[in-house]
């Protein structure tokens, strides 16, 4: 199971950087592990309809009327509501909505924890050495692991069947 540290080692070593043994290293490479892992990671959850961070969100209005949209949900997929920054209007009590939600990197499958170290690579890369050369080549890794990941995570369970349609039933 990786963990912040895993992670944020893995992009240190793509730099050709020793790795961190803890974020709280008074060092430059744990200063930017900190401070930008959070967000970059958040950033990377809700950019794509990622399957393993998809959940469902069970909401009960508050005392304004309006749904508060949970502080782990990243992005919201299907709410049947309007969304107003924070909060949904919708009528009911409760709802469900789908959203992406943040997941621990103790759960990323493979595909992305590379991608995710790849990200944080290009992050922390002008900070700790700035080469130009080096961030462009992390980029275009990057962009090819991002094809690579989203393929990988849209073929991950088996496809839904043709139901009701009649060549299908006629045949069998």
């Amino acid at each position: 199971m990786l963990t912040k540290i895993d992670l944020c080692s893995m992009a240190l070593l793509k730099l050709g950087e020793a790795p961190i043994q803890s974020l709280e290293e008074d060092t430059v490479a744990a200063q930017l592990s900190r401070t930008l892992f959070d967000p970059v990671i958040d950033a990377l959850l809700a950019m794509h309809v990622w399957r393993f961070a998809c959940r469902r969100f069970t909401l009960t209005k508050n005392d304004d009327g309006d749904f508060l949209i949970p502080v782990d949900c990243l992005r919201i997929i299907d709410s049947g509501g309007h969304i107003r920054g924070d909060r949904i209007g919708a009528p009911g009590d409760t709802m469900t909505i789908v959203g992406l939600g943040r997941v621990g990197p103790e759960s990323f499958p493979g595909y992305f924890a590379s991608l995710a170290a790849t990200r944080l690579a290009m992050e922390f890369c002008i900070p700790l050495s700035g080469q130009q050369t080096v961030f462009r080549m992390l980029a275009a890794l990057y962009e090819t692991e991002l094809q690579s990941a989203k393929f990988i995570d849209s073929t991950t369970s088996e496809p839904d069947a043709i139901k009701g349609f009649s060549l299908i039933s006629t045949r069998f």
